[in-house]
């Protein structure tokens, strides 16, 4: 069944919606949220959870052409927020890592005006991440989208771990670059 056809499902509140994007996506949910979490328990959860934020948000969203993308960031976040919740437990090493990494090159605004940025942040940092050859890019989104680990991209694209490691470095450098150039950083 298309998008489309489960977005109908879920419209007309038909529980079947639920059943069906869980068959068409849900291993990809769990590994987005095995990723974040490193726990299969709090990965099904998220994932759980990811259905029912879906089911609350369709109606008034109707994502038929990009479902898979719309449930995506209900997980990330999902998974985002728990990873938040046990930080002090030091449990999560990754997340902290590739934070910082981002935090390097993506500033950070905590008012009003930075929520009003973020927008035109987010626009600048997809047109560079369009400038880039589709390699890079599916290994910047792998990384810092997905949280793939170095290897796991390396097993995914055939490439030596020297290799990602320099070419995230040297991405990470020209996005700090590219946002300074756009007015984001000082």
């Amino acid at each position: 069944m298309d998008d489309s056809q489960i977005v109908d499902l879920y419209l007309s509140r038909n529980e079947s919606a639920i059943s069906l994007t869980a068959q068409k996506y849900g291993a990809k949910l769990r590994r987005i949220a095995h990723n974040i979490l490193h726990n299969r328990e709090s990965a099904e959860e998220c994932e759980n959870d990811t259905y029912l934020e879906a089911w609350n948000r369709i109606p008034p969203h109707e994502p038929r052409t990009y479902l898979f993308a719309f449930l995506g960031r209900i997980i990330r976040h999902l998974a985002i927020d728990e990873c938040r919740k046990n930080m002090s437990q030091k449990r999560y090493a990754l997340f902290s890592e590739l934070t910082q990494e981002m935090h390097e090159c993506i500033p950070g605004k905590d008012d009003l005006m930075g929520e009003i940025e973020l927008n035109d942040l987010s626009h600048s940092i997809n047109a560079f991440l369009g400038s880039c050859s589709v390699d890079k890019r599916n290994v910047f989104v792998r990384r810092y989208w997905f949280f793939d680990t170095i290897s796991e991209i390396c097993k995914r694209y055939g490439y030596s771990q020297s290799k990602v490691k320099v070419m995230l470095f040297r991405m990470r450098e020209e996005l700090r670059e590219h946002l300074e150039k756009e007015g984001y950083m000082t």
